[in-house]
This record gives structure tokens, sequence and C-alpha cells, in this order.
């Protein structure tokens, strides 16, 4: 059974950066891996909330989030 693995984004430099060193870097045989644009989505802010994401580009796997660098804080992403 695959680990679910989201990685959450807002599309700026950073998270494209990001996206393709770490999320496009997991095994697919191990991971299933959603790429979820907040700033196009912003209706899965409080699921991000809810999975431990303060800011993006985060990785959350299992239960566990991961944030990498530092992008945008997810209360801007709701203005």
């Amino acid at each position: 059974m695959k680990t679910k693995a989201t990685f959450y984004h807002a599309g700026c430099p950073v998270c494209i950066s990001a996206e393709k060193s770490v999320a496009d870097s997991l095994d697919p045989e191990r991971f299933e891996v959603e790429v979820v644009h907040l700033g196009e989505s912003k209706n899965r802010l409080s699921e991000a909330e809810l999975a431990g994401v303060n800011s993006v580009p985060a990785l959350v796997i299992g239960q566990q989030a991961f944030h990498i660098n530092h992008g945008a804080d997810l209360s801007a992403l709701k203005s």
C-alpha cells in the first residue's frame, strides 16, 4: 500500500524549485503524491492547516508536515 504524500505550494519560484527537487523525487512505488497549488485551490487551505502546514512549500507525508525553505505563510494566501 502506498503512503499518501501531499505537496502544498503557492506557485512562487521557491515553491516550484522545491516541487522539482522534493515532490518529483519521491519513489512512485512507495508514495502516492498529490501536488496542491494553494493559490489556485484556496478551498484546501484549511486542509493544509489541519495537516500542520504553517508555510509553503511543505510536504505532508502520512500525518507529518515537513516545511521546506519559506516561500509564504498560509495567512498570506488567505487574502
